[in-house]
């Protein structure tokens, strides 16, 4: 699809990008340009790129550049590379704000280089191209924000790349975009942040710590996310992060409320709200997401019983779509989340299974 393509930044969504471009060969040349000397050695040893060259080198000369760098970067690069892209090139970034880098770059760039915004949803707390995975974007919102202004040809460019890593494009304003994102995104990771920093500076911080079970690692777990990143994300996208705080502010301090007065009933009431919508989320989110039709199963704790389980589903000719450790006692046993796309595939996997005295259960 695409012949020549620069990747600026070859971290985590950088590296997984090349990777993911080259395996389904979408590009037929791919150039790396990091600052990192070992992220770079990194990308061409897994073919995420096939050449490193400088930044000037790997821009003049593509049909597309991508900008996979932190989004305080993203208006400094757009100014250097200006003058060197020939006419007609694509430039897309991923940040995962988006108004302010749109509006730079429209104010930078010449007007024969068509700028598509764009923000794969997907990542980890894993940071750097040693974490890139080809497969990271598959069925993974991938958010385009074009404006009236945006080339038509680039974007039909910029959507068919988004396709071809397996991504679903939805395509939104950057302005809603940026209040969409700071709701379900930059605010969890400021929520997350603060949680942790509280626990530590507690009198009892350091045993608090030490005895965190699943609940707080997992609420706390995206506070590991790159600080850099994030440090970027909360300014460039300041107003519709202190928007999506007051709301916060405002729900906290009425479940806060509630307790200090012992106001049994509308404790209750707000956590069966939360309760409720928050069961509905991995189920189908309006309608977005492909329904996970899943099984729970029990199974000894010994060498090669996910193979099993996998070998035995793959024998049968069931596929599996996720699959997840959800509990493991060493030495003894545990829970297997395991995810199929129908229903039909979900029955005849508990059948299967029962009939090896495994035990497992449909999960409602």
């Amino acid at each position: 699809m695409i012949n020549r393509c620069a990747i600026i930044g070859l971290g985590l969504i950088g590296g997984s990008l090349g990777l993911a471009l080259n395996e389904r060969q979408l590009a037929k040349h791919i150039y790396g340009v990091d600052t990192n000397r070992e992220n770079l050695e990194m990308a061409l040893s897994a073919e995420a790129v096939h050449e490193a060259v400088d930044l000037r080198e790997a821009v003049s000369d593509v049909e597309l550049v991508i900008l996979a760098v932190p989004v305080g970067a993203v208006p400094g690069l757009l100014r250097n590379i200006n003058g060197w892209l020939k006419p007609g090139t694509v430039v897309t970034d991923v940040g995962s704000t988006k108004q302010a880098i749109v509006d730079e770059a429209k104010s930078v760039l010449r007007p024969d280089i068509h700028f598509v915004g764009g923000h794969p949803m997907a990542g980890s707390e894993t940071s750097g191209v040693a974490g890139a995975d080809s497969y990271l974007f598959e069925n993974a919102f991938y958010l385009l924000t074009p404006t009236p202004d945006t080339n038509h040809a680039a974007m039909d460019l910029v959507r068919g790349m988004v396709k071809g890593i397996g991504a679903l494009v939805m395509e939104i304003p950057p302005d809603e975009h940026d209040l969409i994102t700071a709701a379900i995104s930059h605010l969890p990771h400021f929520v997350a942040a603060a949680l942790v920093n509280a626990v530590t500076n507690m009198p009892v911080g350091d045993r608090a710590l030490a005895l965190s079970a699943g609940g707080f690692r997992d609420t706390t777990r995206i506070a590991a996310g790159n600080p850099q990143m994030w440090r970027d994300i909360f300014i460039t996208n300041r107003d519709r992060v202190l928007e999506s705080l007051s709301f916060f502010r405002a729900a906290v301090e009425e479940l806060e409320e509630a307790i200090r007065a012992g106001k049994g009933a509308q404790i209750y009431h707000t956590l069966s709200e939360a309760n409720q919508v928050r069961r509905e989320l991995p189920i189908k989110p309006r309608g977005y997401l492909p329904y996970i039709y899943e099984v729970v199963v029990t199974v000894p704790d010994r060498p090669g019983i996910i193979a099993m389980l996998a070998s035995l589903l793959g024998d049968a000719g069931i596929n599996i779509t996720e699959i997840e450790i959800l509990h493991a006692r060493e030495g003894y046993g545990g829970t297997i989340r395991v995810g199929f796309a129908t229903s039909d595939e979900q029955n005849r996997a508990c059948d299967l299974l029962r009939a090896r005295n495994i035990k497992c259960r449909p999960k409602a």
